[in-house]
């Protein structure tokens, strides 16, 4: 009688050990999300991007987007929360006139005081302890997971991005 997969031990059975990986991945993860959430008063996204501000250099969307490693509309919404919450202020680029610079506002800094670290820069914590050879092989295998549950098409939001709205609105 063959045995069934369900009924080896984790340990043992690759398929899992990779199931019970993502699902503490994805528990981690939200739980991260939720106490930004409680103890900062932003999202995760909102809180990463605050981060990337700490240094007090001005950055446009672009190089936040860079900064983020993300896509440029994705930022681009977060950051519309947060300068409608005065935690981020816009002005013209002193390099460029044409471009905006995002800065942090005092009232931004006092968040990113208190609040704990993003998930995403827990996952960036972790991915800068692994080598370029543990890095490769995760990230081809990533996106053979992905593509393979039908995950890959459209843009890869920020993590724990909230849906913006506004997008629908003035897209008439």
């Amino acid at each position: 009688m063959p045995t069934s997969r369900v009924s080896k031990p984790p340990s043992q059975d690759p398929t899992a050990s990779i199931l019970d990986s993502i699902r503490r991945l994805s528990r981690g993860l939200r739980l991260a999300a939720q106490e930004t959430q409680s103890v900062a008063g932003v999202s995760a996204a909102q809180l990463f991007v605050l981060r990337t501000l700490e240094d007090g250099e001005p950055a446009s969307v672009s190089q936040l987007a860079e900064r983020t490693l993300t896509d440029r509309s994705s930022v681009a919404s977060v950051v519309e929360r947060l300068l409608q919450a005065k935690l981020v202020s816009r002005s013209p680029s002193a390099s460029d006139k044409r471009r905006a610079a995002i800065t942090i506002t005092t009232k931004g800094r006092a968040v990113v005081r208190k609040a704990p670290a993003a998930p995403t820069t827990l996952i960036l914590n972790a991915l800068n302890e692994m080598s370029s050879r543990e890095l490769k092989p995760l990230a081809e295998n990533l996106a053979k997971l992905i593509s393979a549950i039908g995950f890959e098409k459209g843009p890869a939001y920020m993590l724990f991005e909230e849906k913006n709205n506004s997008s629908r609105r003035h897209g008439r």
